[in-house]
């Protein structure tokens, strides 16, 4: 008996210095229920907590966790229209011609609008754009309940004042997308929006598909830490299009029953800073001034994110670390209004 016990305690022995160490038990994972809230603090300073992956939630979904994208790919998305605004189609990857900084280069993939969209909207919520609130949250459910495909689509909601709060995490559920913009708060603060671009684009940086983010406001900025320039390399080094639905129209409209308002310089530079966000990803900016223009505006929007063409591109090795600047064209097509992003940032390894 003596004999058995040593021989199982030398086994024992060895077998615990083969490992090393004893396995620890594996951290829980977070409940992907939980409502994140996430707030970018007029310091600088981000602070996040309960913040999930961002990755499907809903039941029955059959994607297992994030899908990475691989960081050298850049994604072009294409809006291509004739002289009167409507989108064109029929295009095949001969059809366009891409240049890098001036020089031809070759077009890996096209795909059409078929692509998950994974859209961020950026929501104003500050005491600037008290105006049409109502009409505002309306326009923006029907939004959401006319471009989201809950079988392909994932989107999340942000609040903006003088912090940005994660409102909804990513879902496919537009129940829920709808239920957070109806339990927005009264409008309060100054406006971070430069802030919250730049967190909106760090959140969907790691998903892969159309990253797309919505801003509905007025596109002042009284609180943002970065700067337009930083907030803009963020958008390029994130493959991120926006678009923007500049609510300062049509809060003069409704005060004032006139299209045309007294605009002053602080709303004029937030007019230019809308412009050439959208401009430099390939968005645009829409200025409606009633409600059925502002339901226009979000219906545009839908349209021609279901209409786009994108083209993927491999940069060179020697092509990290610095700006990029884009230039398309549809061939036998002069006339053709070509809307893309006008560059990229490849991160350097």
């Amino acid at each position: 008996m003596k004999l058995l016990l040593l021989i199982i305690l030398i086994s024992a022995s060895f077998a615990f210095g083969q490992s090393g160490r004893v396995k620890p038990a594996e951290t829980p994972a977070p409940n992907p229920k939980i409502k994140s809230t996430v707030v970018y603090k007029p310091t600088g300073d981000k602070q996040i907590f309960a913040m999930p992956t961002p990755t499907p939630m809903e039941a029955g979904n059959d994607e297992a966790g994030v899908i990475k994208v691989d960081s050298t790919l850049v994604p072009i998305p294409v809006s291509v229209l004739d002289p009167s605004g409507r989108s064109l189609s029929n295009f095949k990857l001969a059809d366009f011609e891409l240049r890098i900084d001036g020089r031809i280069v070759e077009i890996s993939e096209l795909s059409r609008s078929e692509t998950a969209i994974r859209m961020a909207m950026l929501f104003d919520n500050s005491s600037s754009v008290m105006i049409a609130r109502k009409f505002e949250k309306d326009a923006a459910i029907k939004f959401f309940r006319r471009v989201i495909r809950p079988e392909k689509d994932l989107a999340a909601l942000f609040s903006v004042a003088t912090t940005t709060r994660l409102e909804q995490p990513f879902t496919r559920d537009v129940n829920s997308i709808i239920g957070a913009i109806e339990a927005f708060p009264e409008p309060v603060g100054a406006t971070a929006l430069l802030d919250g671009i730049e967190l909106a684009s760090n959140y969907l940086a790691d998903v892969q598909g159309r990253r797309v983010i919505v801003i509905v406001s007025d596109g002042d900025d009284t609180a943002s830490d970065t700067t337009l320039e930083n907030a803009l390399k963020t958008l390029q080094v994130t493959n991120c299009q926006v678009y923007v639905v500049k609510t300062t129209d049509f809060e003069n409209f409704v005060r004032t029953k006139s299209r045309r308002g007294n605009a002053n310089i602080r709303q004029l530079a937030a007019e230019r800073r809308m412009i050439d966000i959208t401009r430099q990803t390939g968005g645009t900016v829409y200025s409606p001034i009633d409600e059925k223009e502002l339901d226009d505006a979000f219906r545009q929007i839908a349209a021609e994110l279901s209409q786009q063409y994108i083209l993927s591109y491999y940069p060179e090795n020697d092509e990290r670390g610095a700006f990029r600047e884009i230039s398309l064209k549809v061939k036998n097509q002069p006339n053709a209004d070509v809307r893309t992003r006008k560059g990229y940032y490849v991160p350097k390894k």
